[in-house]
């Protein structure tokens, strides 16, 4: 196990320095870092594939946990709209090209769906890391690409129950699947109030003791905590991971948390793109070259157009749609996923496999390159567009701008996120009741001790 891992930093910092000498994205240098020591290139592979696997499983976990320690709760409501039509539009349109795509290759209903599911979602580790790099962290369309991606990851738990049934059963098991979305919406609630009702609290009346040490153990043990109830509730244990995240979000220490997981994050990621690269086999590259440019072509046409669409609809102005767009345009951990389910359950097509994971790679080595080109796409269209739909960009852009600065005005209320929920739990009906039935049990069995 130590060699696994020396061999893979050693690898990957190589690479990644070169990459950077290059100006080329330092997760491109981890996936090449793993074609390289993994088993396809030279006929060999240089590390235990299986513990690189579950360490890269544990990267997409502390990725998520951060991306949910650095977006609020309140701000997930807040981009609402945006999040659920932004999201919903992109799925929809996607799952429509991916399945006229795969009708397109003669393949049966099942792979095209199988294969639309892969197509739908973009990845949100990389297009977090390619945020990032970009130095975008502080633009205004990221709170809204955020949101999408927390709420894609969301119905992704609902679009593997969808396509398990179809596969098993070879029709669509619609009570199934309504049940699935009650049981995720009634749990999600049930995580986050009792969370925010204890959490924060907990951590702010031992703050004095908590030093560095001691907090990211304490994270960590939350964080993994919350998997492994997201495991045995049939979720996605990347779900649970974000969920702690948001919780911690919301105490005194996120910033402080943020800051000390951010090397272990970064290190883990690496491992997790590694794991990536070392599914790569180059004569495959080469057999399919021709399905892999035209997928990896659908793909970015569809992201750039579903997703300027849905941001639009959802209120973002156009210049933020077109930048959330141009952020999307690839696939990734969550395609894997859908793929590897299909395979265990013996109904995807063996071609689809190699397929994904190289159109996933073009695709990430192009996002920062289609990132760069938002702000130019942007200006051709609005120089060129017709006088009434520039009119609107210009209406939409006072519209949002207005929106900002009303919510920028102090209104007196200081109070967190976290604490208006608890005020407003505690003083409800049932909650005032069941204190004062703990009360009165509290009392009779003094009087019985007595």
């Amino acid at each position: 196990m130590v060699q696994d891992l020396y061999v893979l930093m050693i690898t990957a910092a190589v690479v990644s320095i070169l990459f950077k000498l290059l100006k080329q994205p330092v997760v491109l240098g981890y996936i090449v870092a793993g074609v390289l020591v993994g088993p396809n290139l030279f006929g060999g592979t240089w590390v235990n594939e299986e513990n690189v696997k579950a360490w890269g499983d544990i990267g997409v976990l502390f990725v998520l946990f951060c991306i949910g320690l650095e977006f609020r709760l309140k701000n997930l409501i807040s981009s609402g709209k945006v999040a659920a039509i932004g999201a919903l539009t992109i799925i929809g349109g996607m799952m429509l090209f991916g399945y006229a795509v795969g009708k397109d290759a003669q393949l049966d209903m099942v792979n095209s769906l199988f294969l639309a599911g892969m197509l739908c979602m973009s990845s949100t580790t990389i297009v977090m890391k390619a945020i990032d790099e970009a130095g975008l962290k502080k633009e205004r369309f990221v709170k809204g690409a955020t949101s999408i991606l927390i709420v894609e990851d969301v119905v992704a738990v609902v679009l593997m129950v969808l396509l398990s049934s179809i596969a098993i059963r070879h029709q669509f098991e619609g009570a199934e699947l309504v049940g699935k979305v009650i049981d995720l919406a009634i749990t999600l609630a049930a995580w986050f109030i009792c969370g925010i009702l204890i959490i924060p609290t907990l951590i702010r009346k031992v703050k004095k003791h908590l030093n560095d040490e001691t907090l990211i153990i304490l994270a960590l043990g939350l964080c993994l905590g919350m998997v492994l109830t997201a495991e045995e509730a049939g979720f996605s244990s990347a779900l649970g991971a974000f969920v702690m995240g948001s919780i911690l979000a919301e105490t005194v220490e996120s910033h402080r948390i943020e800051k000390l997981m951010t090397p272990l994050k970064n290190v883990f990621a690496a491992i997790f793109f590694i794991s990536v690269g070392m599914l790569i086999n180059p004569a495959s590259l080469a057999e399919y070259w021709v399905s892999i440019a035209y997928v990896s072509l659908v793909i970015i046409i569809g992201m750039i157009l579903f997703a300027t669409l849905g941001c639009w609809w959802g209120g973002q102005t156009m210049r933020d749609s077109m930048l959330t767009s141009f952020s999307f345009v690839q696939i990734g951990e969550f395609s894997f996923i859908i793929a590897s389910l299909g395979t265990s359950l013996g109904v995807l097509n063996p071609v689809i496999y190699p397929i994904i994971v190289a159109s996933s790679v073009v695709t990430t080595f192009l996002t920062p390159y289609i990132m760069k080109a938002a702000v130019p796409c942007y200006t051709f269209l609005y120089n060129h567009a017709p006088a009434g739909l520039r009119a609107k960009i210009d209406q939409r852009e006072q519209q949002v701008a207005a929106a900002e600065a009303e919510a920028a005005t102090p209104s007196g209320d200081t109070k967190s996120f976290a604490e208006k929920v608890r005020h407003a739990v505690r003083n409800t009906f049932i909650m005032k009741h069941l204190v004062n039935l703990f009360i009165k049990n509290m009392s009779a069995h003094d009087e019985k001790a007595n």
